[in-house]
C-alpha cells in the first residue's frame, strides 16, 4: 500500500519558519554583509573581503581575550558541575523539604543578569559591601577593582553563586528519575555508596550532566553582562572577555566590519566547541558500562 503524505502540515510550521528567519537568518545576513565591507559613515560602504577576519585572527587583543573565555568556562565548569552534582545528591528525594529545596535553588536563576551584577557590585565592596567588608575584616588586602586575582575571584564566585542552581535542578531530575529497584538491587548485592554513585547514579544522569555541561559552558563563553557591570573588564582587560571586547569593538570604537567579522568568528568557535563537547560526552556515556560489582 503506497503511503501518502499530507502536505498541509507544512502550513502549521510556516509560521515557526517565518519567526527563525525574521529573528536569526535576516540578523545573520546582515553581520556577514557588514563583515566583508568598510564604511567612511554616511552608510556608505565598500568592498573589504576576508581582510576583516584576517585581522581579527591574527590580532593579539582577540587571543588575548579567546584565552581568557577559555580558562573562565574551564573554571567554571570544574567548579560548577561537582559542586551541582554533590547538592542534587544530598537534597531530599521525598517529603515537605522537597519543594522548599526546589524553591530555594531557583531563586538565584530568576534573577536578572543586570541586577546579579549589580548586587555583587554593591555586595563586594570593602566599603559598604557585606563580604568585602567582610574579607577586609579579615586582614586580607582585597579590592576588585585594582587587583586582577580579586577581580576574577569575585566574577567566578558570582558566576558559581548564580548558576550552580541550574545545575542543581538538571541532576536532581535525573536522580528522582531512577527507579527505586537499582537501589534494592545495589543494596542486596552489598554496595557501597560509592558504588552506587558509579555504576548507579552517574550513569543515568548522564543526559542531564551531558545538557547541564553544554548550557554552563555555552552560557560561560558568552558572558557579557555580570562582569561588564561588576568591573567593567578591567582592572585593565584582565576581565575582558571575548563578548565585552566585541561591544567596545562594535559600539565604543564604532569599528562595524571588525566587529561583524569577530562575531562571526565567535559563533563559529561557539559552534565548533559545542560540537566537540557533545561528541565527546555522547561517546563517554556510550563506552561507560551500566552495570559493575559492589565495592
Amino acid at each position: 500500500m503506497e503511503k501518502t503524505w499530507n502536505n498541509k502540515a507544512w502550513f502549521f510550521v510556516l509560521p515557526v519558519l517565518l519567526l527563525v528567519a525574521f529573528s536569526a537568518v535576516i540578523p545573520l545576513m546582515t553581520v556577514v554583509n557588514y563583515s566583508v565591507q568598510d564604511s567612511f559613515g554616511n552608510n556608505q560602504f565598500f568592498w573589504y573581503g576576508a581582510d576583516w577576519f584576517r585581522e581579527v585572527l591574527t590580532s593579539e587583543r582577540f587571543h588575548d581575550a579567546l584565552l581568557r573565555n577559555l580558562l573562565f568556562s574551564a573554571i567554571i565548569l570544574a567548579i560548577e558541575v561537582p559542586l551541582g552534582i554533590l547538592v542534587a545528591l544530598a537534597m531530599p528525594k521525598k517529603g515537605i523539604w522537597v519543594p522548599v529545596c526546589l524553591v530555594l535553588m531557583a531563586l538565584p536563576l530568576l534573577i536578572p543578569w543586570n541586577v546579579v551584577g549589580t548586587i555583587w557590585q554593591v555586595f563586594a565592596r570593602t566599603d559598604i559591601g557585606l563580604l568585602g567588608y567582610t574579607v577586609d575584616a579579615l586582614g586580607i588586602d582585597y579590592n576588585y577593582v585594582r587587583n586582577t586575582v580579586d577581580a576574577w575571584v569575585t566574577v567566578v564566585v558570582m558566576d558559581v553563586w548564580h548558576w550552580t542552581s541550574l545545575v542543581v535542578l538538571l541532576c536532581y531530575a535525573g536522580l528522582v528519575s531512577i527507579p527505586d529497584a537499582y537501589y534494592q538491587a545495589a543494596k542486596i548485592d552489598g554496595a557501597s555508596r560509592w558504588a552506587v554513585f558509579r555504576y548507579i547514579q552517574l550513569p543515568k544522569m548522564g543526559r542531564v550532566l551531558l545538557i547541564a555541561v553544554l548550557l554552563r559552558f555555552m552560557d560561560s563563553f558568552m558572558i557579557y553582562t555580570e562582569p561588564f557591570v561588576v568591573t567593567g573588564g578591567g582592572p585593565g582587560n584582565s576581565t575582558t572577555f571575548l563578548s565585552i571586547d566585541l561591544v567596545k569593538l562594535a559600539i565604543g570604537q564604532f569599528n562595524i566590519g571588525e566587529a561583524a567579522a569577530m562575531s562571526l568568528i565567535y559563533f563559529l568557535i561557539i559552534l565548533l566547541l559545542s560540537w566537540v563537547f557533545y561528541t565527546v560526552m555522547t561517546n563517554a556515556g556510550n563506552d561507560k558500562p551500566m552495570t559493575g560489582g559492589g565495592e
